[in-house]
């Protein structure tokens, strides 16, 4: 998408045939933008091309876990103290700071992330992608206050649960389990069937996720290879 991003990726490796002769073509096109190429490998692929990119140069830098669960309509979010709403147009830039906000301390519990990234570039990248299709913002309040935002993104049956932040006040007073909870009735009525997320193993969203029945799917292992 641009120098230094993190969107700038190989995704959904291992979910079909892997043809190393077509690699090399991934491999120059990052070197002719002077970007590293970190590629998402799925646990559930051949490990014979985890061995072939590690022969490459490859080297393991995290592994983030992907969870799931069923939707059926009768998903409702039960009342709580916190507030959410839809964020509207003219709000979004707030919901944008939140987020970045939110982003730029991360939660100690669990694996940390493995990279960090200019506050402008992070904020570029979530301004493109509030806007792309399918997707939704929520905004959170507690006691009058704004304390955090989310998104969700719908494609056909399946809903995406991604960009939740709580600003560092208002955390472990139930602000991600509500903000997840009414994503998640949300999603049902939109008529979706599954509902996914990707977290940090160990991480509070983990464990938030698996108390709203998610499941772990699969991980995925991140392997990054400097510029040539």
């Amino acid at each position: 998408t641009e120098p230094g991003s993190p969107m700038n990726k190989v995704v959904g490796l291992g979910f079909a045939p892997f043809d190393q002769a077509a690699w090399p073509a991934v491999e120059e096109e990052h070197a002719r933008r002077a970007a590293a190429v970190q590629v998402e490998l799925s646990t559930l692929a051949d490990p014979a091309i985890g061995k072939f990119l590690t022969g490459r140069g490859y080297e393991l830098v995290a592994v983030e876990n992907v969870s799931g669960r069923a939707l059926s309509r009768d998903v409702v979010a039960s009342p709580t103290s916190v507030t959410i709403e839809v964020c509207p147009a003219t709000q979004l830039e707030r919901w944008i700071d939140v987020l970045v906000t939110g982003f730029a301390a991360p939660d100690a519990a669990g694996v940390g992330v493995h990279e960090a990234f200019d506050r402008a570039v992070i904020e570029r990248i979530i301004h493109d992608f509030a806007k792309a299709r399918g997707v939704q913002l929520f905004l959170a309040h507690r006691d009058g206050q704004l304390a955090g935002g989310a998104s969700m993104r719908l494609d056909g049956s399946i809903a995406q649960l991604c960009g939740a932040a709580t600003l560092p006040g208002h955390r472990r007073r139930g602000v991600q389990s509500a903000l997840l909870a009414h994503r998640l009735a949300i999603a049902a009525q939109s008529g979706c069937e599954l509902a996914i997320v990707t977290t940090q193993p160990g991480s509070k969203s983990q464990q938030n996720m698996h108390r709203q029945g998610f499941e772990l799917l699969y991980s995925r292992n991140v392997l990054v290879k400097a510029p040539s």
